[in-house]
This record gives C-alpha cells, sequence and structure tokens, in this order.
C-alpha cells in the first residue's frame, strides 16, 4: 500500500502517527494510498522549520524571490500531464479538467512573478517642513493555508504562491483526501530553488486544523471548505489574534432572460452545472429562467443536452464528468435528491443509481435535473455539491436578483441576456460577490481577485490579487526628519503636525 508522506524541511517526512487516512480511488472505490495524519508534535516541528527559515527568505530581495516563482512556472508547464494523472487518480474529474485545475493556479503564480513591482510602497516628499513619508509592504512570518479536495492544485497555489513570494514561510495543510498533489508541487518548489522550509506540507484532519488555528507562531490562515467550517476557523484564529480570510459554500445562480441566445445559455449551463461532477465552490446548481415562455423552452434544450452526457472514469478522453470523490460525498448527494423529491420539486431527470460498467463500485453520481423547486426548500437553500441543477421559475428580472439576492450564500452569480440595461442592472444590485454576464463561471482572473459575499466568504480581503499581497504583508509607514538645528523646546510638547 502506497504511503503519503509530509514534505518538511524541503524533503518528504515519513509519518510517525498511527492515525492514517484512506485515500481511494474514485474510479473503482478501492483504497489505493494511505496518508499520516500529523500529531501535534509533528506539526509543531514543521512550524518550527518554517519559522527558522523564514527571516532569510523574506531578507532574499523581491527579483530573486520572483526568479524562484518563474522557474517553478516552467517546471508546472513541464509536469503538467503528470500532475493531472496524479490528481485525476485520486479526486475522480477528468484529466482535462484537472489540467484546468492547474492551470488556473499557475496563472496565480504568473501574477507572483511580478512581487517586485506589487511590493513596492508609497513614498511623499515634503508632507511637512523637511518631513518625507514613506511605506512599506513586509512579511507577516509563517502563514498557513487549509485547502479543500476538489481543486487540490489551485487554491493551494491561490494561497502559497503569494505568500512565498511577499516572503513568508508557508505551511500547507491539504485536503486528506486526494493529497498527493500538494507534496508533488512542494517538490517542484525546491526544485525550482525554494529554500527548504519555506513551504512545508503537513497531512492532517480536525485536530490538525486546530492546532494551526491555536498556534502562536501562525500570524495568517486562509481557509477553502464549507460555510460552518469556515465561520468556526474565521473566529477562532481571529480571537487568537491571526489574519484570516476563510472562504466557505456556494449555491450559484444563472438567470436567464427571454431574450437570451438558449443555444449558449444551455451549452455554458450544462457544462457549469455538470463539469468536474459539480463539485465546485463556482458551479452553477440552480438555474432562473424568467418567463414562462423562456422556462418550457430552457427546459427542453436542457434535457436534451443531458441525455448526450457521457460519465466515465478519469481518463476517458471522451467523458464529460467521473465520479465523485467518495463513497459518502456520493451518499450524501443521494441523499438530497431525494429530499428534493420529498419537498414536492418536479425530479425531472434522475442520477441515482447510475453504475458504470466494468467499475461498479465507483463513486458515480448521473446528471440530475429538477424543476419546479420552491426557495423555501432545504435542497435549495443548502450547498449540494454534486451533479444536480434545480431550476427556480421566476417572473421578471427583479425576482430573478431578488432569488440570489436573498440566498445565504453570495459566491457567484450569472446572468444570460442580449440587453445591455438588464445586464448592467443586474451587476450593480445583484448581492453577490462575484457575477458573469453570459459567463456561467466568473472565476476573475489572476490580477484580480477571488471572494464571495455573506456566507461564502469570511474575512476583509479575498484570495490572490492585490487582495492576496495586502493579505500576506503588513504595511509599515515611516516619517522621517534630519533636523537642522535651532530646535525650539515649546514645540516638542505639542502633537505634531504638518503645518
Amino acid at each position: 500500500m502506497r504511503s503519503i508522506p509530509h514534505f518538511v524541511g524541503g524533503r518528504a517526512v515519513e509519518g510517525v502517527s498511527a492515525r492514517l487516512g484512506d485515500v481511494f480511488d474514485p474510479n473503482t472505490g478501492k483504497v489505493q494510498a494511505r496518508v499520516a495524519l500529523a500529531s501535534a508534535e509533528e506539526l509543531n516541528a514543521a512550524i518550527a522549520d518554517a519559522k527558522a527559515a523564514q527571516p532569510a527568505w523574506a531578507a532574499t530581495n523581491p527579483q530573486r524571490r520572483a526568479r524562484v516563482m518563474f522557474e517553478f512556472k516552467r517546471l508546472l508547464e513541464i509536469h503538467m500531464d503528470e500532475l493531472a494523472e496524479l490528481l485525476s487518480s485520486e479526486h475522480g474529474k477528468v484529466i482535462a479538467d484537472s489540467k484546468g485545475d492547474i492551470q488556473r493556479g499557475l496563472e496565480v503564480i504568473e501574477f507572483a512573478c511580478g512581487i517586485p513591482h506589487l511590493l513596492k510602497g508609497e513614498y511623499t516628499q515634503g508632507a511637512g517642513p523637511g518631513i518625507d513619508v514613506y511605506s512599506m509592504r513586509q512579511a507577516l512570518g509563517v502563514v498557513a493555508g487549509i485547502t479543500p479536495f476538489n481543486f487540490p492544485a489551485m487554491i493551494p497555489m491561490w494561497m502559497f504562491g503569494p505568500a512565498i513570494a511577499c516572503g513568508n514561510a508557508f505551511i500547507l495543510k491539504p485536503s486528506e483526501r486526494d493529497p498527493s498533489v500538494p507534496v508533488r508541487l512542494a517538490e517542484l518548489m525546491i526544485e525550482a530553488g525554494l529554500p527548504p522550509g519555506v513551504l512545508n506540507v503537513v497531512h492532517g484532519d480536525k485536530d490538525c486544523v486546530e492546532a494551526i488555528l491555536d498556534h502562536p507562531d501562525i500570524k495568517a490562515v486562509s481557509f477553502v471548505g464549507s460555510s460552518d467550517i469556515a465561520q468556526s476557523v474565521f473566529q477562532r484564529a481571529g480571537a487568537a489574534g491571526k489574519r484570516v480570510q476563510a472562504m466557505g459554500g456556494a449555491k450559484n445562480h444563472g438567470v436567464v432572460l427571454p431574450d437570451a441566445d438558449l443555444d449558449q445559455a444551455t451549452a455554458d449551463i450544462i457544462g457549469a452545472a455538470y463539469g468536474s461532477a459539480g463539485e465546485r465552490c463556482m458551479a452553477l446548481p440552480v438555474v432562473v429562467p424568467v418567463g414562462e415562455k423562456t422556462a418550457v423552452a430552457l427546459r427542453e434544450k436542457l434535457v436534451s443536452a443531458i441525455g448526450g452526457l457521457r460519465v466515465g472514469v478519469s481518463t476517458d478522453k471522451d467523458a464529460h464528468y467521473g465520479p465523485v470523490v467518495s463513497a459518502a460525498h456520493k451518499a450524501r448527494i443521494e441523499g438530497y435528491i431525494q429530499l428534493g423529491v420529498d419537498e414536492g420539486a418536479e425530479l425531472v431527470v434522475d442520477g441515482r443509481g447510475f453504475a458504470l460498467q466494468g467499475h461498479e463500485d465507483g463513486f458515480f453520481v448521473g446528471p440530475t435535473l429538477f424543476d419546479h423547486v420552491k426557495p423555501a426548500s432545504r435542497s435549495y437553500q443548502d450547498e449540494i455539491f454534486g451533479p444536480v441543477l434545480q431550476m427556480v421559475r421566476a417572473q421578471s428580472l427583479e425576482e430573478g436578483i431578488q432569488l440570489a439576492s436573498r440566498h445565504q450564500y453570495g459566491n457567484g452569480v450569472a446572468i444570460f441576456t442580449r440587453n445591455g440595461d438588464a445586464a448592467r442592472d443586474f451587476a450593480d444590485q445583484v448581492e453577490v460577490g462575484m457575477v458573469g454576464i453570459n459567463v456561467p463561471i466568473p472565476v476573475p482572473v489572476a490580477y484580480h481577485s477571488f471572494g464571495g459575499w455573506k456566507r461564502s466568504g469570511f474575512g476583509d480581503l479575498n484570495q490572490y490579487g492585490l487582495d492576496g499581497v495586502r493579505f500576506y504583508t503588513r504595511t509599515k509607514t515611516v516619517t522621517q526628519r534630519w533636523p537642522k538645528g535651532g530646535a525650539v523646546l515649546d514645540q516638542s510638547f505639542v502633537i505634531p503636525t504638518m503645518r
């Protein structure tokens, strides 16, 4: 049985804890590896290693740090196929989707290559008589990232790329469900020239997460996961005096106006709802057609498109999506499908009981479609995180805006229309953090930033982009004067002004 190690001090370190986690092959349902779950002592050792390595790394000039990022980017491109295959083998998403996972992380690394410019401070000459003021951005020290199973390459790079480029050392606690790719990324960072100890990967479960949140040497925590846990992370780490960004769940809506190109909207919605088996926080699990005519026409097109979907193993080049990550998650999704039926929604396409010949024990769920879903229902309010699309009918654009705005989650939303005025009003009024206009998955490019509203995001700063640089640095402002003599004693007892 393959053993997945921690990565500490620039090398693989076998776990000494007796607690182990199973890593499954979602295509077969069989255990393919085991990962050690770190003890408090193992985590403490990794943090100590990072703390020792960080000062010299922070003292390395930004241009040299950027060269490590450039080389890491080059290595990612060389090893893209290897990484994608490894990712798919543990997560279950198809190879093409795994490459997209890696590519979106790589784009944040590209952004981090510009760190010499991004870290430049501000300067004011002559702010007062003989007084100049300037600011600088300085690294926090040791910071940590706690990442989910659904993007085992992208989200770690969203976090450690900017953090390390800014001069911090980073402790990564990836999901124990698919932990191999994060270890491989750390290996490639060392190959790119990163000093040992600056990036450490420690596997663990709830105990490890809580130890990270409480550890006094960790100055900031970035988290992505469910909203309940995100809120708990935000509160606990914040109470410990740490800087925190905690991204939670989502229930993204796609509002379809009567003037939309329904063929294009259908293709976009199908890909966004069922891609990666719906295991994306930026998936589109709710479609809101405006008007009865739009709803009838869209439903017909969706049913036809669903009939053409191919569910297959992650290595099937013709498959649109593969299995979900675990048997427990499959059972959870199918439980929500039954809940939708019990709540009175119309089950148009039922994905339960899907079995792939030769892979009957795999964690597959067929595409599912509900219509006439009620906003008060629990299956609508909760994040299902699977290949389940729910149709909630609206009679006006205003009603569509209200549906998205009143939901507990405010991660992403999309509108499909040819009407520029309607799209502009929608983008202005909807209470959601990321908006797509004829774009079903509006994940911002790497030089903007990613973040939702309401229970989708806790903390004031978003992931990557300039917000990422701000999150992983502290601003220090210096006011300086070089006296020329002739001091007046009385003036020293008055609060300084710039007159």
